[in-house]
């Protein structure tokens, strides 16, 4: 339990593949002009992510460590190519928003570094956690992002949700404030390169406060020396 424990923390914080791997940042800073079209990429990469995750920890025992980069690839670009198909079945609004970084996801760092460094070390279980908790951490900074671009250029919060989630879904946008004019920035890649620094820096300041909370080596040492003189 601890060591998932462990993995979860390093996928959702730690390790996040956004804010301290710096990996997948070209669709991080193209694609999070919406909320809607952060969620999309997220989830999309996430379900590549486990999937290739469980796949790759399956045949690592198989592959030749000559070939084995190549054979990841193979899998990464046979699962993003079933994704694009069914979000261009189901979501083609989306599809056509998100555009040509649905099939970039192959090239995606965060996706091949997981199958290289983890699930190809790791049983299929511990791979597909590891897999869901990196999706989930690369998508909750999508998702940031794209609500804090959104909110600054259009005043909108989950702005054509329909294109993801069907026509159920139109009236779920949220005006935050009414825009007479669009605030450029936010809108264009510059903005979301800005809003990516504050995100990092912000996270940077939270780990200062708590790693000023823990308790340094030599607290720990009078206080195992105390319950040792009490016991």
């Amino acid at each position: 339990m601890s060591n998932y424990r462990e993995i979860a923390w390093q996928g959702l914080w730690k390790n996040n593949p956004g804010l301290v791997q710096l990996l997948g940042l070209c669709p991080l800073l193209a694609v999070t002009a919406t909320v809607t079209n952060a969620l999309g990429l997220g989830v999309a990469t996430m379900l590549v992510l486990i999937f290739s995750n469980i796949l790759v920890s399956l045949v690592r025992d198989f592959v030749p460590k000559e070939i084995r980069i190549p054979v990841f690839v193979m899998i990464i670009a046979a699962l993003v190519t079933t994704v694009q198909l069914l979000i261009n079945a189901y979501a083609y609004g989306l599809y056509l928003s998100l555009g040509i970084f649905l099939p970039l996801i192959v090239t995606n760092c965060v996706i091949i570094g997981r199958a290289e460094a983890f699930a190809s070390r790791n049983t299929p279980a511990k791979a597909a956690f590891d897999g869901l908790m990196m999706g989930l951490g690369f998508t909750a900074v999508l998702v940031v992002l794209g609500a804090v671009r959104e909110i600054l250029s259009q005043g909108t919060l989950f702005a054509g949700a329909d294109q993801l989630l069907g026509s159920w879904a139109a009236n779920m946008t949220i005006q935050i404030w009414h825009v007479d004019t669009s605030f450029l920035l936010a809108m264009l890649p510059p903005g979301a390169f800005l809003a990516m620094g504050f995100l990092i820096a912000l996270k940077n300041v939270i780990d200062t406060k708590l790693q000023e909370k823990q308790p340094t080596a030599e607290q720990q040492e009078i206080a195992r020396a105390r319950i040792t003189k009490v016991n």
